[in-house]
């Protein structure tokens, strides 16, 4: 099961990202652009994810994923760290969410990064 240590470890290793304490958690930013977080105690993570696919993903996997109520009119979604997989999910959701906060020239830069496995 991955923890905050492999969070941050995974979101830093992402093209031009860097990590800032914002609301008095850990932030990961691309090009300055939040694209993760971990709230609370770190048990968790909240990524950008387009919201007419985080319904589904709630409704697929409820023990993995949930809607802050707090954050329902933005497009993020929350992940429990004790119920992904391993590493390469984990890697999965960062690198996608990286994909939807970074601007065009990083996008140009690293086309395959974040995009499942085929």
């Amino acid at each position: 099961m991955p923890d905050a240590e492999d969070v941050r470890r995974i979101a830093l290793s992402l093209p031009d990202t860097t990590e800032k304490i914002a609301w008095s958690m850990p932030t990961f930013r691309v090009a300055g652009k939040m694209f993760a977080t971990l709230p609370e105690d770190e048990t968790s993570i909240a990524v950008r994810c387009p919201k007419e696919e985080r319904n589904e993903l709630v409704l697929a996997e409820p023990g993995k994923f949930w809607i802050a109520d707090h954050e329902s009119q933005f497009a993020w979604v929350r992940a429990r760290l004790e119920a992904i997989e391993d590493e390469g999910e984990l890697r999965d959701i960062l690198a996608d969410s990286w994909r939807q906060a970074a601007p065009t020239r990083l996008l140009e830069a690293h086309p395959r990064l974040g995009l499942p496995a085929q």
